[in-house]
């Protein structure tokens, strides 16, 4: 995936290309994110040095420009990590791209991989800096305007992959010039040659010519929508793109997640938000980015008047399981898509929740309900599809985990609760997470993800964590559950002593996921559980799979 300046500005937009990379590694992929410096950083730069008086050729200055792309690639790196993404960047050096040819417009001629095959054996993410190589002489170079793309392609050929995203604010390819001629007509498929004759800088010539001459497919991407024009051996016939409307968006909840997710969704130019379900409208909230007199004007307390205005999608974030199940169910019946976070609310009856869906023409996602920044729900299903499931174990309760860890360190009970607090990850009340209540209802959402059937709440062994009861040391709160003879049989327990390397090696808020197929075969993930950000994070990624959806309604 290549992000150029046209959609990673600044510091500001690292957030929104953190959520573009975390839905593709929630389908099930690694990630190489080829970044471009932000937006003016480049010229900056270039004035800087030729400031001095230097000559266009000068060998030194693009060990000074590249300093843009590195800069940006660290900040895209820690934006991956704040919602849980395993993440790690390289510079230019460690890259290892070698290019021969002008110090400030090289061609790419190999690739060291060690690093980078490194990289992506340990982590999810790599981030690394486009437009930037080295030189037969070992001092950097650069590949011309636009390079980014180039360095994405060559990238993507040396490692033996068949497509590259360019994620981009224009969606796609058109027969001419969209903003002069209402007539223009987008290409969904168009050849290198189309692409060539009508790209203008869409993407760079010599990225087209090295995906001719590789066989790449190129996907240029709307950052926006999620469109994009595929382009490669075959071209066809370009269409009228019919006029599309903004997605309206409700809000159920204002709290540590719902609060973190309206905080992106007034910067989504795909969406309007219409309200906001509180309980106490007169309540002062601080949501970051958002002013009070703009907030206020979005609070609600009753579930109807919501729905009353007219949502297309429902990202539903509420603390109680009875408020939550409710207004599921009202959405639902008025033809609302709904995403929830509330593992509490849809474990009570998912099979009839996705059956009152289906019947209203409207779509249920519930993600962000278990596991936080850590894709459970899409892991586990990508292990069903290989074959059936006969157990999983998991680790699945951010604030206990943390916790553990800190009473393992020596903190008290207290200590170790007012710290989870402190951080965001423990609620005021935090009963259902100390009593296992919180990991049951994840154990069974998870259940009937692998099995098609759940235990009953009462009829799921919890130990639970107390200031009475102190955990042996190294403890973790571990849920199991397996198919025995047709029957689903779960539990959560304290569990200490030889934990699968997976487990003991969480930390913090982490939590972890271990599948393991009827054939014997095992499908792992892991990432932040708790928080924030980790959590609006999924309910987001669940948001953009329900904007697609619409958004291809439009089309159709």
């Amino acid at each position: 995936m290549k992000f150029g300046s046209s959609v990673l500005a600044g510091p500001a937009d690292a957030p929104a290309i953190a959520s573009d990379i975390y839905a593709e590694v929630r389908r099930g992929f690694r990630v190489v994110a080829v970044v471009s410096a932000f937006a003016g950083e480049t010229d900056r730069l270039l004035a800087e040095a030729r400031g001095l008086g230097l000559a266009h050729d000068n060998p030194l200055l693009p060990a000074y420009v590249v300093q843009g792309e590195e800069r940006s690639a660290a900040l895209t790196a820690l934006a991956c990590d704040r919602i849980g993404l395993d993440a790690a960047t390289l510079t230019v050096r460690e890259l290892g791209i070698r290019a021969e040819g002008p110090c400030e417009h090289a061609r790419p001629v190999a690739l060291d991989r060690a690093a980078l095959g490194q990289a992506l054996a340990r982590h999810e993410v790599v981030v690394v800096p486009g437009f930037g190589a080295l030189g037969p002489d070992g001092r950097a170079v650069l590949l011309g305007r636009g390079g980014s793309d180039l360095t994405a392609l060559f990238l993507a050929a040396e490692l033996g992959l068949d497509h590259v995203q360019l994620v981009k604010d224009v969606d796609g390819l058109y027969d001419r010039d969209p903003n002069a001629d209402p007539n223009a007509r987008r290409y969904d498929q168009a050849s290198w040659a189309e692409a060539k004759a009508l790209g203008g800088g869409l993407v760079q010539p010599d990225a087209l010519d090295l995906a001719e001459s590789r066989q790449l497919c190129v996907e240029v991407r709307n950052h926006a929508d999620g469109h994009r024009t595929a382009i490669g051996a075959e071209g066809a016939t370009p269409r009228r793109v019919p006029p599309r409307r903004g997605l309206k968006v409700a809000v159920a909840g204002c709290g540590v997640v719902g609060g973190g997710a309206l905080s992106r969704l007034l910067g989504d130019a795909r969406v309007e938000v219409v309200g906001v379900l509180v309980r106490d409208p007169a309540k002062p909230r601080d949501i970051p980015g958002i002013p009070a007199e703009a907030l206020a004007s979005l609070l609600v307390d009753d579930a109807d008047a919501l729905l009353d205005r007219g949502p297309d999608i429902l990202l539903e974030a509420l603390s109680e399981a009875d408020a939550g199940h409710a207004v599921i169910r009202a959405a639902l019946q008025r033809g609302v898509d709904v995403a929830s976070a509330n593992k509490q609310a849809v474990s009570r009856d998912p099979a009839s929740l996705l059956t009152l869906a289906e019947a209203h023409e409207a779509k249920l996602l519930w993600s962000a309900s278990i596991g936080g920044g850590a894709p459970m729900v899409e892991t586990l299903r990508a292990a069903r599809a290989g074959g059936p499931v006969a157990a999983f174990e998991a680790v699945l309760n951010g604030t206990v985990n943390f916790m553990l860890e800190r009473l393992g360190a020596g903190a008290s009970f207290d200590q170790a609760l007012a710290e989870a607090r402190t951080a965001g990850f423990a609620e005021e009340d935090p009963s259902s997470d100390l009593e296992g209540l919180d990991a049951a209802a994840k154990v069974r959402l998870l259940a009937f993800e692998a099995f098609g059937q759940m235990p009953d709440e009462v009829d799921i062994p919890r130990d639970v964590l107390s200031a009475d009861a102190p955990p042996p040391p190294g403890a973790r709160q571990l849920c199991r559950c397996r198919l025995d003879n047709g029957r689903v049989v779960a539990e959560v327990r304290l569990v200490a002593g030889a934990l699968d390397p997976l487990f003991a090696a969480l930390n913090g808020e982490r939590n972890a996921l271990k599948v393991i197929g009827a054939d014997g075969s095992e499908v792992r993930c892991r990432g932040r559980g708790a928080g924030r950000w980790a959590t609006a994070e999924s309910l987001l990624a669940d948001l953009g799979e329900l904007a697609a959806r619409r958004f291809a309604l439009q089309d159709a």
